[in-house]
């Protein structure tokens, strides 16, 4: 046998493989109707099953109503399992078994299965092989059991063919690198090889390719192939976003990661960049890019700050983004945080903006204020205050009795 090497041991190549014996079982179930008429035919005179296919050969039951044996004067009926095609040597288990029709489950078992570990599988040499039983069951007691019902016996026989196969361990050293298609894609989008759109940003320029747009963008599939969109368009001039914010906006879409505005503009302060990804996630929403917005909001909410949670909490209710305007709207509720935004220019442009969002600030201050405090707790479990009313902050800090 070829060897194959999976390594050395001392300076010997070494090679592996294993015998793994097994069965191919299958099962066939035999009905004999009208038992009574098949005694009689004489000992050695046969029925048979249909043949039927286990592990690539066929079998056949082979039922004796009077036995096989001249000399036990039809007193036993005899049941065997033969090989019905052509095989040499060929080496299976087997299992006979007359079904109790009572419905005890009283079934007559003899099964090759469980002996195998003593003598291991029956051979047989040539087509006509049989393994079986020249006294399977006394006649006169098979004709008043519960295995005969309506003059009908039903059998099952459960073949088990042995087969032998190698198993040699294969060793793959093939080294498969990850995907680059986004680095690829960022590339074509830098060398503007192909491109067939170029988007004037204030006094910027950028070109890129209208069915990667489409492909990504809705908004741009629209614009580009809808209904009421033009595909011979060649030039767009976007207003309302930063060149920056654009830039990244389109390295998103042909790399499907969250751009590092960092690398983009240089070294930026936390605040910068804050801002930059604020405007990200306006962009992206404009663009109906839903997963650059929930990375942008992701990205928010790890970063922050009393200087700009303002104007993150006036984003997060315009463009709809209630994770992070939960965020928020808790962060600005804490009391040590409450007084620092109220300073805040952001501040000033979310009373301006989004007023609504300040009655939902009061009740968040509220209900942080009732779970952190021992002394709310103990006002709320006071008789006197009755079951309606709660406490909650006015935005100097001041506690205030509401009715609920």
């Amino acid at each position: 046998m070829e060897k194959v090497s999976h390594g050395e041991r001392g300076g010997l190549s070494v090679s592996r493989s294993k015998s793994v014996c097994e069965t191919v079982n299958g099962s066939h179930q035999y009905t004999i109707t009208g038992f009574s008429l098949a005694k009689g035919m004489g000992p050695g005179k046969y029925m048979s099953s249909d043949t039927f296919s286990v592990g690539g050969y066929q079998w056949a039951i082979y039922f004796y109503p009077d036995g096989k044996n001249l000399e036990d004067n039809s007193l036993y009926v005899s049941v065997f399992i033969a090989l019905a095609s052509e095989g040499t040597d060929v080496r299976a288990l087997f299992e006979l078994t007359m079904l109790d029709q009572s419905g005890k489950g009283r079934h007559k078992v003899h099964s090759h299965f469980e002996r195998a570990l003593e003598g291991g599988p029956y051979t047989l040499k040539y087509r006509g092989s049989m393994w079986g039983y020249k006294r399977f069951y006394r006649r006169t007691a098979l004709e008043t059991s519960d295995y005969l019902k309506d003059d009908c016996l039903i059998m099952n026989c459960t073949v088990g063919v042995v087969r032998n196969r190698i198993e040699t361990p294969m060793q793959l050293s093939i080294n498969v690198p990850s995907s680059d298609l986004g680095q690829c894609l960022k590339e074509l989008l830098k060398s503007g090889i192909g491109s067939d759109i170029i988007f004037q940003v204030d006094d910027e320029t950028f070109q890129a390719h209208k069915q990667i747009l489409a492909a990504r963008s809705p908004v741009f599939n629209a614009q580009f192939f809808g209904l009421i969109g033009n595909p011979n368009m060649d030039r767009i001039v976007v207003e309302d976003v930063e060149p920056p914010v654009f830039k990244a906006m389109l390295i998103f879409i042909y790399s499907d990661e969250l751009p590092d505005v960092h690398e983009l503009m240089g070294s930026l302060s936390m605040c910068t960049s804050t801002i930059m990804i604020q405007h990200l996630l306006a962009a992206a929403d404009r663009y109906g890019l839903e997963r650059l917005r929930l990375l942008c909001e992701a990205k928010l909410c790890e970063g922050i700050t009393a200087d700009t949670v303002a104007t993150t909490l006036a984003l997060a209710e315009q463009h709809q983004c209630i994770q992070l305007k939960n965020v928020c709207l808790k962060f600005i509720a804490v009391r040590e945080n409450l007084g620092a935004v109220m300073q805040t220019e952001g501040f000033n442009y979310l009373e301006t903006t989004c007023p609504s969002v300040l009655a939902e600030l009061l009740e968040t201050v509220a209900v942080v204020d009732d779970d952190s405090s021992p002394v709310s707790r103990k006002r709320s479990s006071n008789s006197n205050l009755g079951p309606n009313s709660m406490d909650s902050v006015d935005l100097n800090g001041r506690r205030l009795r509401r009715r609920t």
